[in-house]
């Protein structure tokens, strides 16, 4: 039977921002410094912030249009009738009736990167002071919120908010919440002012995360200026750069949280930490929980626990659909905590054949149901049903 007869539901599809999102939304004492998105090459997503680029590409021409975003000429077909209508919430909306999706939470595109730089002048680069960032968040979420008024019953928003002052994030994931309905508030894993997210100048927005019973996500993107810089640097190639960058990205979130105690201050709190495979899980947490035992007595004496044990309680990793090694993921955690992306309308996703692709993972029937279904409902705190239109 296929999965599709269950309710199926995304825990990470993309938006594609309008270029003007920011011009139209921001606060007009911002208007004039409001980021706007880049169109020179196809499905670009790029946005332009102060002088800078986000994301950063590298400085070699690309043979062709496609190559220097990472798009595969298959998805000039798959994604024509959304460019068409330029990825307005209809266009959305048929996507996920086209690929079977009841449910999905909406994740950003130019917004993964928009916030890429520190609050502070950092090498010579003008940084994002903290009401200007605290301003780019709010914006996009008022996007967000009439994006998806088209469908609110089957389209939720992720929360963008800005880490670069606290107490704003604290308000903004607040209203996200109360008043738009938004299921998550999500951050990128590069750390602003090299703060980690265990420091406990953070703690405000995780209490507030979870007194309103909403996961914290983490979103690896592309290359930015916050540093660590998970694409190691010295790359100059989406093949090499990439395939670090958003696993490395979400490996130090889950250290920061599991072992800098965070879910032990906060412990009915969840991560999602979407986009950044699950195969590695196993050996990062094997030793994590080594260095627990080695040095954890006086470097972590307040942990109550080892740090894979806050990792099976509190977090949710999104597995590829196309991720075979995923099974040993299973073997090791169980599928408790892994839920589905169909990372639409990016250049790696399998769309309109995400489900399918699924199906074919070496793993059980019982998983793969439960992996659209109820974990998607566990993580989010929301039922799921049937919704979409069935073959």
């Amino acid at each position: 039977m296929s999965i599709k007869q269950h309710p199926v539901a995304d825990s990470d599809m993309h938006v594609m921002e309008p270029p003007d999102l920011w011009e139209r939304y921001i606060d007009p004492k911002f208007r004039h410094a409001a980021p706007v998105g880049l169109t020179e090459m196809k499905r670009d997503m790029r946005v332009k912030v102060k002088s800078r680029v986000m994301l950063r590409t590298p400085s070699v021409r690309p043979r062709n249009e496609n190559q220097g975003t990472g798009w595969r000429s298959d998805h000039d077909e798959a994604y024509a009738q959304s460019e068409a209508r330029g990825w307005d919430s209809q266009s959305q909306l048929d996507a996920m009736d086209a690929e079977g999706l009841d449910m999905a939470v909406m994740f950003p595109s130019r917004g993964l990167f928009v916030l890429g730089l520190d609050s502070v002048e950092m090498m010579g680069i003008d940084g994002l002071e903290p009401d200007y960032a605290a301003a780019i968040a709010r914006a996009y979420n008022d996007w967000m919120h009439d994006f998806c008024s088209l469908a609110p019953e089957r389209m939720f928003g992720a929360g963008m908010v800005a880490p670069h002052d606290v107490s704003s994030a604290v308000e903004e994931a607040r209203r996200c919440v109360t008043e738009y309905g938004f299921k998550a508030i999500f951050l990128a894993p590069g750390a602003v002012n090299r703060k980690p997210w265990h420091h406990p100048d953070y703690d405000p927005l995780w209490g507030e995360c979870e007194r309103l019973g909403v996961p914290i996500s983490f979103h690896g993107g592309g290359q930015t200026y916050l540093r660590p810089d998970f694409s190691l640097e010295i790359f100059d190639q989406l093949m090499m750069w990439h395939t670090f960058s958003q696993p490395l990205g979400i490996m130090t979130v889950v250290a920061s949280l599991c072992a800098g105690g965070v879910f032990e201050r906060f412990p009915k709190l969840r991560a999602a930490l979407l986009e950044g495979n699950c195969s590695w899980a196993p050996w990062l947490l094997h030793r994590l929980d080594e260095h627990y035992e080695w040095v954890g007595w006086y470097e972590a004496p307040d942990l109550t626990k080892r740090p894979s044990e806050y990792f099976r309680e509190h977090c949710f990793l999104s597995i590829e659909v196309d991720e075979d090694t995923g099974r040993q993921y299973i073997e090791w955690f169980g599928d408790d905590n892994l839920v589905f992306s169909t990372d639409y309308p990016h250049g790696d996703s399998k769309y309109p054949n995400s489900l399918e692709a699924f199906e074919k993972l070496p793993i059980s029937e019982e998983s793969r149901i439960k992996i659209v279904g109820e974990n998607w409902s566990r993580l989010y705190d929301t039922p799921i049903r049937k919704l979409a239109p069935r073959d």
